[in-house]
């Protein structure tokens, strides 16, 4: 629920969404974040951002609600969202229609279904959309079954089975239920021509068990028959839905500027799609036997390795939209206040023009998982390679920006070098294990030198820990990617030990942060919370160091940080709540990992 001044958390929030785009609906009935037809197209509600100007669709009881309730029909990405009044209980049932995998016929459609489940109830619909970031509003036209919203290039058609009132663009309607009664509210995208087709309750029951049985069918290849199966679905169908599935694109999350710190500035867009995330996407997704998404992401992964462009930076970006270009510019949306009044809202992200040696790693290393435990690639995907992988061994050394794309300026990253080494290393595996041409003495001979400069320069001794930069004293948990890329074994005593001091300095209870700004600033002002993928990062560094309870206890203890439908947002506050954008899939992707390996120890 709201909180003292008028916001709502940002764990009170479920996902819905079709596969091209989402939307968060809040505990109280709002779609306070959406955007069309895309993830990454300008919003049509954001009071997620802005409470004043943002634009909202709420749907709640008239009066006063005792308690509300939020949860998904089961297996699947159909929300409900329960109120509770002195005069009754009221449901809102929403869901984005998804009918087929690939369906060439696709309408965007957000359908709210309001249903009285016990006695009686005013029921209050008002819908005011504001496209372009709220930078536009919309002018509203009645029409044969409903009202067609117009504003910046956006047509919406609301058809409703209650009379809808038309106050400028804003749209309302009360609907009086009694017990068993239903009221229905769509709002379509529509292109140019198209008619508003009528609400049909009866249409809109057969969207519903549609969509249910598509998202069982799907949820129905999982692999996964482990301890928390529950848990590993749930996130599973939220990496699924920041799925753009007509290009294979997963984005990192569905929201922009939701920020890591109440009144601070590390707000960022994240509806983006990163080359880091590559290999573990590839990774759950193939471990949970989701092979069809796999070969789709990897599509679009071969895509941006077989463009050859050098960017200044490489041969590849850190990130790209969904079609594989460039992102906008990073800009600021003054008029917006920010959520809780945390600005600035930006809009694209400058970490696109950084060098992050490590996203080679990532990428290379989701090529050899895909040529492991897929289809394997082709000749033309493994000439890409061997030229992106040169690329690597002439440049490994460069100092960066490196996994955490802070603006402080380039350092020696120790990730960096330990991701350039994988890239290097999966390269020659995959030389080897299919007979793939390629100079694996040269590449050999770079290895060797990435591993011996990490040993030496990037070890120190009286911490007894590898260090975030070469020569430095500062502690990053990446570093607990070691033994889980093979670089060291998780027996090995300077992997032991630098686990020991991450305990020390960066973990408090089972959550974990990145790094210590006031040891290794950032270029930002302000602290940041728990970094809730490092958090899981840890249950797995435990579970191969072998200390399975103490992963088993963590790995609980994280969960309860989810909020009530097991989403996680980027990071967890001091206060235990969720910050940043939400829900972020790799946050998802590590609770799979952290989930499937320990269960496997476990059974051992």
């Amino acid at each position: 629920m709201p909180d003292a001044d008028g916001w709502p958390a940002i764990a009170d929030h479920g996902l819905i969404g079709d596969l091209r785009t989402a939307a968060l609906v809040g505990t109280d009935g709002t779609i306070d974040w959406f955007c069309a037809p895309r993830f990454d197209s300008p919003s049509v509600f954001a009071s997620i951002l802005d409470r004043e100007r943002g634009g909202a669709w709420k749907i709640s009881p008239v009066g006063e609600t005792v308690r509300t309730q939020q949860f998904y029909f089961p297996e699947s990405a159909v929300l409900a969202t329960r109120f509770l009044t002195q005069d009754g209980v009221v449901e809102v049932h929403d869901f984005m229609p998804v009918l087929e995998a690939g369906d060439q016929d696709h309408r965007q459609r957000i359908v709210r279904r309001v249903m009285a489940v016990r006695g009686s109830s005013t029921v209050r619909m008002r819908l005011d959309a504001r496209p372009d970031y709220a930078r536009a509003s919309c002018t509203a036209e009645a029409v044969e079954h409903g009202v067609v919203l117009t504003g910046d290039g956006m047509r919406l058609g609301l058809s409703a089975t209650s009379e809808v009132d038309i106050d400028g663009g804003v749209l309302t309607s009360d609907v009086e239920l009694t017990e068993g009664q239903t009221a229905l509210f769509v709002l379509e995208v529509l292109e140019e021509g198209d008619e508003l087709p009528d609400a049909d309750v009866d249409d809109t029951a057969a969207l519903f068990e549609a969509t249910l049985a598509f998202w069982r069918g799907w949820l129905s290849q999982s692999t996964y028959r482990g301890r928390w199966r529950e848990t590993v679905n749930r996130s599973a169908i939220t990496l699924k839905l920041l799925t753009h599935e007509p290009s294979g694109a997963i984005v990192a999350a569905a929201t922009t500027s939701l920020p890591e710190l109440i009144g601070g500035e590390r707000n960022w867009d994240y509806r983006y799609v990163w080359m880091r995330d590559a290999g573990f996407s590839l990774y759950a997704l193939l471990r949970l036997g989701f092979t069809e998404e796999a070969k789709s992401f990897m599509v679009w992964l071969s895509e941006r390795l077989g463009e050859d462009k050098d960017h200044g930076l490489g041969p590849l970006r850190v990130l790209y939209d969904i079609d594989g270009n460039q992102p906008q510019d990073e800009t600021t949306l003054d008029h917006l206040t920010g959520y809780r009044d945390s600005g600035p809202v930006r809009v694209g992200n400058a970490a696109v023009d950084q060098l992050q040696l490590d996203i080679y790693g990532e990428l290379i290393d989701s090529v050899y998982l895909f040529n492991k435990y897929g289809d394997g690639i082709s000749s033309d995907a493994w000439a890409d390679v061997t030229r992106v992988v040169q690329w690597v061994c002439d440049n490994w050394d460069r100092e960066d920006a490196g996994m955490w794309e802070t603006r402080a300026g380039e350092q020696a990253h120790t990730t960096s070098r330990l991701m350039c080494w994988v890239a290097i290393e999966r390269t020659i595996r995959m030389a080897r294990q299919r007979g793939l041409p390629g100079d694996i003495s040269a590449w050999s001979a770079v290895r060797d030198e990435i591993y011996e400069r990490i040993m030496t320069k990037s070890w120190n001794a009286d911490l007894k820990a590898f260090t975030q930069v070469e020569g430095g004293d500062a502690l990053d948990a990446g570093l607990l990617l070691m033994p889980m890329v093979k670089f060291l074994s998780s027996a090995d005593p300077k992997f032991l030990s630098t686990l020991d001091a991450i305990e020390d300095r960066l973990v408090v209870d089972s959550l974990v942060f990145r790094y210590d700004p006031k040891l290794s600033p950032d270029g930002l002002d302000g602290e940041e919370g728990t970094f809730s993928l490092c958090s899981f990062w840890y249950v797995e560094a435990l579970t191969r160091a072998g200390r399975l309870e103490e992963a088993r206890l963590a790995l609980e203890k994280m969960f309860t940080y989810a909020n009530h439908l097991g989403l996680y947002a980027e990071e967890v506050g001091a206060t235990g709540d969720q910050l940043g954008n939400f829900p972020q899939a790799f946050t998802h992707l590590a609770l799979i990992s952290a989930a499937i390996n320990l269960d496997r120890a476990l059974d051992a």
